[in-house]
């Protein structure tokens, strides 16, 4: 748990049935232009995040939840990048027609994001103190005096012992869960209302996991964060968030609260996913796999793009993308659900 005073005085976030998105994304799309021409990456995304919720994105490696977390952030370079939704807002502002003096105001401050590798996205030139100080001399009217108690406290509140002292070392001087602990107070600096956690757990050992994912739990029982965990652990999934969107080959093809989707998965995809859990039960056959890998962009398959994989697949799944739609209280896209 952390320690230390609240970061900022906030009213209790409402419950979820009575707050409204403080996310909303329809019909996200993201390519990039190469020398081949242009190649979707993140096709027709749709999702929707309360505030205090948390919502994982999860899939294998390559089917785009990192592409769309930079695309929220607009961290996207434009060009090769190509970024367009029907709707990408963030508490009623498109974010997409904002300018981008106006974004960086936005970005950091209102929404911040923890990147996978804090190694390479820390500066190994400037002490971890400095940069965060950085975020709160871009965003707030705090003075010198001030920032450096502020980072010791952000410091302390994430768990990190003799701030003081661990404010003066550089990124090579840290482990790599004291650098994630960096990056989790770099981006509460401001106190944002939005959080998007990329992997933020990869490769820490068990324990440093386990603490690191209770500490972003603790910022939306705290402080109302609604928060965006992009993973492909399921197991933390199941703790952590309140809903889960799975997403395959650029586009999600379920979302649904964590309870339903583990009790009655509807997309061949998710029970795959959900079969191939280590059990304590299973006993010590094989666990089941998915045959073959997430097409890349640029050869995907006509029709659903799972259906080369997919022990359910119709005639139908090769012709036409399903639509996502609701099917046993939830949102799947899928001709031929398993329930």
């Amino acid at each position: 748990m952390m320690t230390g005073g609240p970061l900022t005085a906030r009213l209790p976030f409402p419950p979820p049935e009575a707050a409204t998105a403080l996310l909303e994304i329809e019909g996200l799309e993201v390519a990039f232009r190469g020398e081949a021409g242009e190649v979707r990456v993140v096709e027709e995304v749709d999702l929707r995040l309360a505030p205090g919720r948390i919502l994982g994105l999860v899939g294998e490696s390559g089917c785009g939840k990192s592409i769309t977390a930079r695309a929220i952030m607009r961290l996207l370079p434009e060009p090769p990048a190509r970024v367009n939704a029907r709707t990408l807002r963030f508490d009623g502002t498109e974010l997409l027609r904002l300018p981008e003096r106006r974004m960086r105001n936005v970005r950091g401050n209102q929404i911040a994001m923890i990147f996978q590798e804090p190694m390479t996205s820390l500066n190994p030139t400037w002490p971890v103190g400095y940069q965060i100080e950085e975020s709160l001399k871009l965003h707030t009217d705090l003075g010198s005096r001030a920032r450096k108690e502020r980072v010791q406290e952000l410091l302390r509140r994430v768990g990190i012992g003799a701030p003081e002292r661990r404010a003066a070392q550089y990124p090579h001087q840290l482990s790599g869960g004291l650098r994630q602990r960096v990056m989790i107070a770099m981006a509460l600096a401001c106190a944002p209302r939005l959080l998007i956690a990329d992997e933020p757990t990869t490769a820490l050992d068990v324990t440093v996991q386990a603490q690191i994912l209770e500490l972003m739990a603790s910022l939306r029982d705290e402080l109302g964060t609604a928060i965006l965990l992009i993973t492909h652990d399921l197991g933390v999934v199941a703790e952590f968030c309140d809903e889960v969107a799975v997403m395959y080959a650029g586009r999600i093809v379920e979302q649904a609260p964590v309870g339903t989707l583990f009790a009655r998965p509807s997309h061949p995809y998710t029970a795959g996913l959900l079969a191939a859990m280590p059990r304590l039960d299973a006993g010590r056959g094989r666990l089941p796999t998915i045959p073959g890998s997430v097409p890349p962009p640029g050869r995907r398959p006509t029709g659903c793009p799972f259906h080369p994989r997919c022990p359910r697949a119709l005639e139908r799944c090769r012709a036409a993308m399903p639509p996502l739609a609701p099917v046993a209280g939830h949102d799947v896209a899928c001709w031929n659900p398993v329930s």
